[in-house]
């Protein structure tokens, strides 16, 4: 008896299918986007779109090119086609965490916890980004803990390190990446990463001994040439620091950090055209770093062009208000420009935040000047 059509067993269908899988997968591995978006097409137009894994691949495609809201909608199309598959569940959670949908994508890791087991690191590793973000910093030191408890890895241990950073327990975040550092004593981004923490917290010469180890792992990383050029540059060594900056820009040209560095380099080499140059090549690239504005306004205060430095400490002091220097170079320059209330003003304002006696001395010059005398007199007081 033979078997019409109608009878013979579905399972006949997938050979041709898995063929294409194997095909489409290694298209995919090979970055091939195109021609696996012309296959994948071919596939849900031969299967009436009901083949979960070139959806899935399509959908790692429209994550790729950065068109998240596509790849979230097939990603849940492959769901529906087969709930059970907790990679597609991974994927809607970080397609709802790339949109910044972090609440979402939590319910989303939290169901697949459910599917995957609660021995899957990654998710756990996942919903702490997702807490970061919502600035819910416990519950993210939690999950964190928890991926480390299941497996180790250096992106949790970051991460953990980084959510201590935020909530400026710069100790706290040291000792995490110490601990990571047993387990990948070679990894240059943890070392660098604690030689920033030291420099923060006034550490130099231990961040300068963990930047160097770096160095000898991976001596192009710019991040790390910069911050040691950066301490080297802290002791006056302009020109080693210039050199150490050369290595940087051919890895990060278009680092606005770098070229304010190498600005400031200048200006301590009294090279102030040059200094300015870079100053602003670094204001361009990142026109709302105020750091930048600030070095600017002392570039132009040391060369005499003060309505300059007054529009840069300006500036400066619109993106970063809480900063006393800026509003004691803002006086210096105003009273310069023969603006004395303003001037007083802008001392006053420093003090208050502040109560640094260079503040007190210059302010009390500028009264002295301006024949304050008894003013002057009880700001030295």
């Amino acid at each position: 008896m033979t078997e019409n059509a109608s009878t013979r067993p579905l399972h006949r269908l997938e050979p041709p299918l898995t063929t294409k899988n194997y095909l489409l997968h290694k298209l995919y591995l090979r970055q091939e986007f195109a021609e696996c978006l012309k296959l994948i097409e071919e596939m849900l137009k031969e299967h009436q779109g009901l083949c979960e894994y070139p959806i899935y691949v399509k959908a790692l495609i429209m994550q790729h090119n950065g068109r998240i809201q596509e790849s979230l909608q097939l990603f849940q199309a492959a769901t529906c086609l087969n709930p059970d598959n907790k990679d597609n569940l991974k994927q809607v959670g970080r397609s709802l965490y790339l949109l910044g949908k972090h609440k979402a994508a939590i319910e989303v890791y939290e169901e697949t916890t459910k599917l995957a087991g609660p021995d899957d690191w990654e998710i756990h590793h996942n919903i702490g980004l997702c807490h970061m973000y919502l600035k819910d910093y416990d519950q993210a030191i939690e999950s964190f803990q928890r991926a480390n408890n299941i497996h180790r890895h250096d992106t949790t241990y970051l991460q953990l390190g980084k959510v201590h950073t935020l909530r400026e327990d710069f100790k706290a975040a040291i000792n995490v990446y110490l601990e990571a550092l047993e387990f990948s004593p070679e990894n240059p981004e943890l070392l660098t990463t604690i030689g920033l923490l030291y420099l923060r917290i006034g550490e130099n010469f231990r961040a300068f001994d963990y930047l160097g180890n770096s160095m000898t792992h991976d001596p192009r990383n710019a991040k790390t040439i910069l911050a040691a050029g950066s301490i080297i540059q802290d002791h006056s060594d302009m020109d080693v620091a210039l050199v150490k900056y050369r290595v940087a820009a051919v890895q990060t040209p278009n680092s606005a950090q770098l070229w304010n560095n190498i600005g400031m380099c200048f200006f301590g080499k009294q090279r102030y055209v040059a200094a300015v140059a870079s100053l602003k090549r670094a204001l361009y690239l990142d026109p709302f770093e105020w750091i930048t504005s600030y070095n600017l306004g002392l570039v132009h205060l040391n060369t005499g062009q003060y309505a300059s430095a007054f529009h840069y400490f300006s500036a400066a002091i619109n993106l970063k208000p809480d900063f006393p220097s800026s509003y004691m170079y803002l006086a210096i320059t105003l009273g310069r420009l023969d603006d004395f209330e303003n001037a007083c003003s802008a001392y006053e304002k420093a003090i208050e935040m502040e109560s640094d006696h260079l503040f007190h001395l210059n302010y009390a010059l500028t009264l002295f000047n301006n024949d304050e005398i008894e003013r002057a007199k009880h700001s030295i007081e």
